[in-house]
């Protein structure tokens, strides 16, 4: 059976979105940070998002256009073309990327039935619908990217009156102060 990740950002004091916006120094300035999620979301074949998160994704759907991207930027933007893409979203008209499809509502037992039929591990990405497969015990990995920056406010990467015990199973840090922590759940 595959595995459900959530991973985003997070500020130091644990905000997958802050109030009034940046969350600080994140992967897009980074080229090694860069090339370190490429490598660990690569087995990724399905990504899950809210709306917001998607409409910032979506940037890969034409990123190997650019010119002068860095080598890490083309292949990231070649390995999410290739994936599946599910966007929960109750306003969202229509969506700018291929093979991606639009669900109005979350539906657990949905999810149940991807991560058992998929030989590939999927990423659920969005606070708001990460809390939903957390709170139906679908999450089996949490991957945060922890930047140097206290936010003091906004959307929390875990929701509020959720325990959780886990294991931590890999951690790196890397020269821009971003630290990666990934954890399973027990």
């Amino acid at each position: 059976m595959a595995k459900l990740i959530y991973s985003m950002i997070t500020s130091l004091d644990g905000y997958a979105e802050a109030a009034e916006g940046g969350l600080g120094t994140g992967p897009a300035e980074d080229e090694e940070v860069h090339a370190f999620i490429g490598d660990v979301f690569r087995p990724v074949r399905t990504f899950l998002y809210g709306r917001r998160i998607y409409e910032t994704m979506v940037f890969w759907e034409t990123a190997h256009t650019e010119p002068d991207q860095p080598p890490q930027f083309v292949e990231y933007a070649r390995d999410w073309q290739a994936a599946e893409k599910v966007v929960y979203s109750t306003t969202l008209e229509s969506v700018s990327s291929a093979r991606t499809r639009i669900e109005r509502t979350f539906d657990p037992d949905v999810v149940r039935k991807l991560k058992a039929e998929s030989d590939h591990d999927l990423s659920i990405d969005g606070p708001t619908i990460a809390a939903q497969a957390i709170a139906a015990g679908l999450v089996d990995e949490y991957h945060l990217f922890i930047t140097t920056t206290v936010v003091g406010g906004g959307k929390r990467f875990f929701p509020d009156g959720v325990r959780l015990d886990l294991d931590l199973v890999e951690e790196r840090a890397f020269d821009s102060g971003l630290v990666y922590a990934r954890y399973r759940t027990r």
